[in-house]
């Protein structure tokens, strides 16, 4: 296959091939149906729950709408009060006092306390290579009713991080006697009925509730893994909330009676993370040529059905404050790709592949199902490569995978999809990923001192236009250097069935806003 703007076709046939492998009837292995009758609200989805410590659960109890975090944002990213109703900092920057809402009980009837809350917060630091875990926090008490964060530093995105969904309260019963989590008692709408890990979890309305009573009174959630197995549920009725959908059983589904499709851009950039201390993806050329192979726009239009969504710069624009219209955009260039990987010493061998004192230049790829797209993309970034001369072995495994292989070093390449509103600020984020370390999801075998002196002036504070210029820098950087590889933007579909109204997405995937869908009359 020729790979090239002329090539949509050719795209077209890799993901059929892909979804055809990956497809499945409804009942097969992950494709249970639901529990609930006509009163239980049937949600659908791919992820899996492999623990249910706040830290890694994934988000899955905030998105229930089950526990909360002191700190709330909106979708777009503005922090709004959660269990604190208000926060303030001391004039050093160090002291941050969060005071509560009033009048709040757990599940189990216990009352939210300063001293409950210091203890789950507590408990979550723990966690390491967490946002929470990672802040520069030197204690935590309660104090007069109010809970303390006390800092060995300035840290301006705490409260943001005091939103991650790692920092969910939760009460004293929740927890073992060493502290792990054996059950979610939380503060929020609806509490849990039963889980079955990994797949199935349902709730039911909390009585105690403060705030406006959901409609809904049970929501059971079901663990999917297939994507057309996904969409061939929503379409027989088998969901009323189906997440995950991929772009070609989206448009078939929009045309079935019954549903109607949900979309909204996210904070959120498929990447190709590149091993930069391998010994051949560490050359700048070469990552540079492997961008330059890379047909965005083809890719977009033929496997996302989006061609909005090809990824020219590493933030999108839904991060209004990241992305930056001043930085040159990555751009398809087959011709400027061969003469990058020809300065770097790489020559057609006898079969095609490029070579170089003998060594052959092969790599493997590493991605996951989990989000239907990434198969079939990376599937078209191995035909893109091949025709450069460059063989991509693809290997479609667990998601586990990519940091396995980013701790043993044996990972090259790593396709996923990188949430930078995990915490509302991105700051978070990328000071975890791009740090002199590296990260699982961030960079490997790759750092730049400037970068992290920058982001390290972000994160102690500043005045908004040096915050401005800092951010055009972080992007700047990572647009010349490559450590990751932009590859596309995202946007999250949902299929919705007419048994209900008002069902939004949040584009920062902290909530499924279960407490504001009604029944339809």
């Amino acid at each position: 296959m020729v790979w090239g703007r002329p090539a949509v076709a050719g795209v077209a046939m890799v993901v059929s091939a892909v979804l055809v492998a990956c497809s499945g009837p409804p009942g097969a292995a992950g494709g249970r149906q639901p529990r609930g009758g006509p009163n239980v609200l049937r949600v659908v989805g791919p992820f899996e729950l492999h623990s249910l410590d706040p830290a890694r659960s994934d988000g899955f109890f905030t998105r229930l709408r089950v526990a909360e975090t002191l700190v709330d944002a909106d979708g777009r990213g503005d922090l709004r009060p959660g269990l604190a109703a208000a926060w303030r900092v001391s004039d050093d920057q160090r002291a941050w006092t969060f005071s509560l809402r009033p009048d709040t009980v757990f599940h189990d009837g216990t009352k939210v306390t300063a001293e409950t809350v210091a203890a789950s917060l507590t408990n979550a630091r723990g966690e390491r290579g967490t946002p929470w875990g990672d802040a520069p926090v030197a204690a935590i008490t309660a104090n007069a009713g109010e809970v303390q964060v006390q800092l060995d530093r300035p840290y301006a995105p705490l409260p943001a991080v005091l939103a991650h969904a790692g920092t969910q309260v939760l009460a004293p019963a929740s927890y073992n006697s060493d502290r792990t989590v054996k059950k979610v008692i939380g503060t929020g709408p609806y509490r849990v009925e039963r889980i079955e890990q990994p797949s199935a979890i349902e709730v039911v309305a909390f009585e105690g509730w403060a705030g406006k009573k959901p409609d809904i009174e049970r929501i059971s959630y079901q663990a999917v893994g297939r994507a057309e197995t996904r969409a061939l549920m929503a379409e027989s009725g088998q969901a009323d909330v189906t997440l995950g959908i991929d772009p070609v059983s989206r448009q078939r589904v929009q045309r079935a009676a019954g549903v109607e499709i949900k979309s909204v851009t996210l904070p959120r950039t498929i990447l190709l993370k590149v091993n930069a201390g391998h010994r051949v993806l560490g050359d700048l050329r070469v990552r540079q040529a492997v961008s330059a192979a890379l047909d965005r726009k083809a890719m977009a239009t033929a496997l996302l059905r989006d061609p909005e969504m090809a990824a020219t710069q590493f933030f999108p624009p839904s991060l209004s404050e990241w992305h930056q219209d001043s930085v040159p955009p990555l751009a398809h260039d087959p011709s400027q790709a061969r003469e990058l990987l020809a300065q770097a010493g790489w020559a057609p061998g006898p079969d095609g592949v490029l070579t170089r004192n003998g060594q052959r230049f092969e790599i493997s790829l590493r991605t996951f199902p989990d989000r239907p797209e990434l198969p079939v993309l990376a599937t078209a970034v191995q035909a893109a490569l091949k025709e450069l001369g460059i063989r991509v072995n693809v290997q479609v495994g667990n998601s586990s995978e990519i940091p396995a292989g980013h701790k043993d070093g044996t990972l090259e390449l790593g396709l996923y999809a990188r949430n930078f509103a995990l915490v509302p600020d991105p700051l978070v984020t990328l000071l975890n990923d791009y740090g002199p370390r590296g990260a699982d999801w961030g960079a490997m075998g790759w750092s730049n001192a400037e970068l992290a002196r920058t982001l390290s002036d972000l994160a102690d504070g500043t005045d908004a236009a040096a915050a401005a210029a800092g951010r055009q820098q972080v992007s700047g950087i990572l647009q010349r250097e490559l450590p990751v590889i932009p590859v596309a933007w995202y946007r999250q579909s949902a299929v919705v069935s007419d048994r209900v109204n008002g069902f939004t997405l949040d584009p920062l995937e902290r909530s499924w806003l279960i407490d504001e869908v009604r029944w339809s009359s």
